[in-house]
């Protein structure tokens, strides 16, 4: 069968968006494989090529540059661990839109669709902010080892019961529950236009950052740039809000949050 005119434009666009996610995505994460390997400091000389003058100790303060890249190296990684299960969404969208369109709506669908991407991304770098100001703040009470991760087992045993209790409030449900209905998200969000793109994009995201942040805090357990770490929290991210079993693997894990942050407490305590 040969497809029609609009059937071949929404194959090409569809394959374009696809393309644009799975680039920007692999960008990402090369970034990561570029600065995460040695372990050292979270903006060490092998992720910016920067020389060491240039980044403070642990005692020294920061410079603006150092906040920045910090906050450069936060946000790529928010990137590389939320966008893989929030691409189900954005295609689910550019579906949506280019129907809207081929109807008459004026929906300028490739703009539409990069302002509802960018509008979730939005809601992950703010978060990224507030990575970064955090970070800065167990530097300086000194509970951050050199290798980004707290250097309390008591800290990081906390951080773990937080989350794992966390998985199990009605907050975390009612916002997965929203990351997981695609269609009923679209429905109840539905805006028109680019800038109405964006607002439902910046919804998503806004419920996505109720699902996932404080799972976030749990890099500083396992190491800012611990690319096992990293991979593991972005593996569990995708099975939660994409799988059928996602609600119960959440549960599942907050069991096992909760046991261990509990062992680690005990322990730090002996």
């Amino acid at each position: 069968m040969v497809d029609t005119a609009p059937e071949a434009l929404a194959r090409r666009q569809r394959a374009i968006v696809v393309a644009a996610l799975v680039t920007l995505t692999l960008l990402a994460w090369l970034a990561l494989l570029a600065g995460a390997g040695t372990g050292m400091d979270p903006v060490a000389m092998s992720f910016w090529r920067l020389p060491a003058a240039a980044l403070p100790a642990l005692s020294a303060p920061w410079t603006p540059a150092y906040w920045l890249i910090a906050f450069v190296m936060w946000a790529v990684m928010m990137v590389a661990m939320m966008l893989p299960s929030a691409s189900p969404m954005v295609l689910l969208y550019a579906r949506v839109v280019r129907r809207a369109e081929s109807q008459g709506q004026a929906m300028r669908a490739p703009a539409s669709i990069a302002a509802f991407a960018s509008g979730y991304l939005t809601l992950w770098i703010l978060f990224s902010v507030l990575a970064v100001a955090l970070q800065w703040a167990l530097e300086r009470n000194g509970a951050m080892a050199a290798m980004m991760n707290a250097r309390s087992p008591l800290l990081s045993g906390a951080l773990l019961v937080a989350a794992g209790l966390y998985q199990l409030t009605p907050l975390k449900a009612a916002c997965l529950k929203h990351c997981r209905g695609g269609p009923e998200f679209i429905a109840a969000h539905w805006r028109p236009g680019v800038l109405g793109a964006w607002r439902m994009g910046l919804a998503h995201g806004a419920y996505c950052v109720g699902c996932c942040a404080v799972l976030m805090l749990l890099l500083f357990v396992g190491g800012v740039m611990n690319l096992v770490w990293i991979a593991g929290l972005t593996l569990f991210v995708a099975t939660e809000k994409l799988a059928p079993f996602g609600p119960e693997a959440a549960k599942a894990l907050a069991v096992l949050l909760v046991a261990g942050g509990t062992t680690l407490v005990i322990v730090s305590q002996t």
